[in-house]
């Protein structure tokens, strides 16, 4: 954060660019071109997403979205996107997933590490909210999948899988061998990230992964999530409607506009240094979340008054 803005607290979603708020420093507007010499994680150039293009129930999700995320040495940004609902944040996502039918973009470019996206890869890991495990197959063999995609042998990959059904906090001896209907949601969620973090991806893709889960179940795996993601060092794009959520796990937070979505404000966020449930205890804390929930109450109020 920068020195000329210490004494210079924000309490209202106008704040300037530089402004403090809590946790948090409202940055200048989401940057269009890399400040270094590696090509960045995911960079977008004016993109816009229009569905049904040219036809009587044309709609477009988002518009003219710019922002880079650079390649940080032996560090992965922790990316939050908010909005309100409909704002075109989960196109976002999938646009940098390559997945239909929000994939392609309509106009722009988006650009991992340098390359245009063409469809899904090994580098991009997604996890959603609905829980993706294999009904016919065990935590093990649900967890090892992608290594059995790329041919190895199951002596090894269920070695890994070992490794992050436990690095995931799940029993090995108790739990392998279930079946996805014999888990709770958070369990299944834990298998979903352990069956992502074994491909080892640059880039990981959550779509409100926590959104199902009760309150407490949603803090530990938060909790657990971070502490996995500092393991990795990968790039994590985290789609939330959880304002809590985003300020305790997120190094940048995009705040969206109304439909057709841009970015409208970027934040810098404190690390959390506590667990989940002590931070949001923190005063510091709750003022990054109400600002940034005036807000998005303030763009709620003018979509549904029309303005």
């Amino acid at each position: 954060m920068t020195d000329s803005a210490a004494d210079k607290p924000a309490t209202s979603p106008s704040a300037e660019p530089g402004q403090l708020v809590g946790m948090g420093e409202v940055l200048n507007p989401a940057r269009k071109e890399s400040a270094g010499t590696r090509p960045p994680v995911v960079e977008f150039h004016g993109v816009t997403k229009t569905y049904n293009a040219g036809q009587p129930n044309a709609f477009t999700a988002i518009r003219d979205v710019n922002f880079v995320v650079e390649d940080l040495d032996a560090k992965g940004e922790f990316i939050c996107v908010l909005g309100p609902s409909g704002c075109g944040k989960s196109t976002i996502l999938r646009l940098i997933a390559g997945l239909g039918p929000q994939h392609p973009a309509t106009a722009g470019r988006v650009l991992v590490f340098g390359q245009p996206v063409y469809g899904p890869g090994p580098d991009r890991g997604m996890v959603f909210q609905d829980y993706t495990s294999f009904d016919h197959r065990t935590v093990l063999d649900n967890v090892t999948f992608g290594l059995e995609c790329q041919g190895m042998r199951r002596n090894e990959r269920y070695e890994l899988g070992r490794h992050w059904i436990d690095r995931v906090g799940l029993n090995v001896k108790t739990d392998a061998q279930k079946y996805p209907h014999e888990l709770s949601g958070g369990m299944r969620q834990r298998v979903a990230i352990a069956r992502t973090l074994i491909l080892k991806p640059r880039i990981i893709l959550m779509d409100e992964p926590f959104g199902a889960l009760d309150p407490m179940t949603r803090m530990n795996m938060q909790d657990l999530l971070l502490a996995l993601w500092r393991e990795v060092e990968a790039t994590v794009f985290f789609i939330t409607h959880s304002i809590e959520e985003a300020v305790f796990l997120g190094d940048r937070i995009y705040v969206l506009s109304n439909s057709p979505g841009t970015i409208l404000k970027e934040m810098h966020i404190q690390t959390s240094d506590k667990a989940s449930k002590e931070m949001q205890r923190e005063p510091r804390f709750q003022e990054t979340v109400y600002y940034i929930r005036d807000l998005i109450s303030q763009l709620e109020e003018s979509q549904r008054a029309g303005t």
